[in-house]
């Protein structure tokens, strides 16, 4: 999974098309959020995910519930 952070902290990847079924996109979101808790830094305190968007490439962002998102990592 290869994403990219900038300055202010936003993680930017790719999780799918917008041919991919809704199970291809879950499934990749949930991916792309372990290897995002893998990488996260020992000295790293507190909340690490605080807000998850999904969006197109130049549309707008849909809020997805981070406990939802957590939740589905867990139970992969």
């Amino acid at each position: 999974m290869q994403f990219r952070a900038d300055k202010a902290g936003i993680v930017h990847g790719t999780i799918g098309r917008a041919s991919f079924g809704a199970d291809a996109l879950r499934s990749n979101l949930a991916a792309l959020i372990e290897a995002l808790q893998k990488a996260r830094p020992q000295a790293a305190k507190g909340i690490y995910l605080k807000k998850v968007a999904v969006s197109s490439t130049m549309g707008i962002g849909v809020r997805v519930d981070t406990a939802t998102v957590n939740a589905a990592v867990a139970g992969q």
